[in-house]
Formats: C-alpha cells, sequence, structure tokens
C-alpha cells in the first residue's frame, strides 16, 4: 500500500465535499488526510487529499473523481516533485519554568512558534512535513500532551 497525495480543483459550493469522501467511501477507501481552501478565483476551491492504497485501484479513483459534475481537474502529485506541509497545534503539559523552558527550545529547534502560555501549559504551533510534525510530536510526548490538532497536507506541485 503507498500513500497517495491527490490534488484537486473544485466548484467552491455546498456539498462538493461531501460527494467527493462520499466516492472514496463508497470504494472501501479511508481518507487519511483532507484539506480544502478557495484559490485565487473564489469559484473554484483546491483539495488536498491524501489516502493508501495500490496504484490500480486508486488510478480508478481519479478516473472516478474526475466524473463528478463539481470536480474540475485532478491528478496524484508525486510526493518527490512536490512541496508538502502540514500545521500542527499542540498544547503540552509544562506545570513549571523548567518545563516551560525546555519546550521552548524545542520548539525553536523545530522553527515553531509558542502561541499560547497557561499557567500549566504552552501552545506550540509547527509548519512543515508530516515527519517534522511527528518528530516534534514525540519530542513532546514525555511532558505530556493534553490537546493536539493536525491539519493534514496540503501538496503543491514544484516548479
Amino acid at each position: 500500500m503507498k500513500t497517495h497525495i491527490f490534488m484537486a480543483l473544485v466548484d467552491n459550493k455546498p456539498g462538493v465535499l461531501q460527494r467527493v469522501a462520499s466516492m472514496f467511501s463508497r470504494r472501501g477507501f479511508n481518507i487519511d488526510g483532507i484539506t480544502v481552501g478557495p484559490t485565487d478565483n473564489p469559484s473554484i476551491a483546491r483539495m488536498t487529499i491524501t489516502a493508501r492504497g495500490d496504484d490500480r485501484v486508486l488510478e480508478q479513483v481519479i478516473k472516478q473523481m474526475n466524473k463528478l459534475v463539481s470536480v474540475i481537474k485532478v491528478s496524484d502529485l508525486d510526493k518527490d516533485n512536490s512541496v508538502c506541509r502540514e500545521l500542527c497545534i499542540i498544547k503540552v503539559h509544562a506545570p513549571n519554568e523548567k518545563k516551560k523552558s525546555e519546550i521552548i527550545q524545542y520548539t525553536d529547534v523545530f522553527r515553531g512558534r509558542i502561541i499560547d502560555v497557561s499557567s500549566d501549559s504552552l501552545t506550540a504551533e509547527i509548519t512543515g512535513d508530516p515527519g517534522k510534525i511527528d518528530a516534534f510530536v514525540d519530542l513532546t510526548r514525555s511532558f505530556g500532551i493534553k490537546e493536539i490538532a493536525r491539519t493534514g497536507i496540503t501538496a503543491m506541485q514544484r516548479g
């Protein structure tokens, strides 16, 4: 099973996300991540969908997506020729100044930012490729993760 990153340009209308997700579901595929947002044209949205499967079956997914009326264009992005980023907001248990200082140092090393501070926690924002996000999450796990939110991959072909 290989991870595929699909980019789809779709009509920016209600119900389009549901129709695309239903198409994956009907074919027995789990969507690992999905991000959606408007493009420079407000009537068009860009979807980035990650899913796992073999090449032959996922080729069928592209064909089926292209048949949906609201879908303008679909492509399977090559991970090696794409820029992939993810956003993670993570709230970490930090009951004292020593723990806060350590978490701040780790956040700096990962080129993240502290976006909220409370008496017993810090909230950090990290952006980067999924491997970088996973590494930061693993590193902060020993402090005690209170809450985590990840966007999923957003990708664009290089060049």
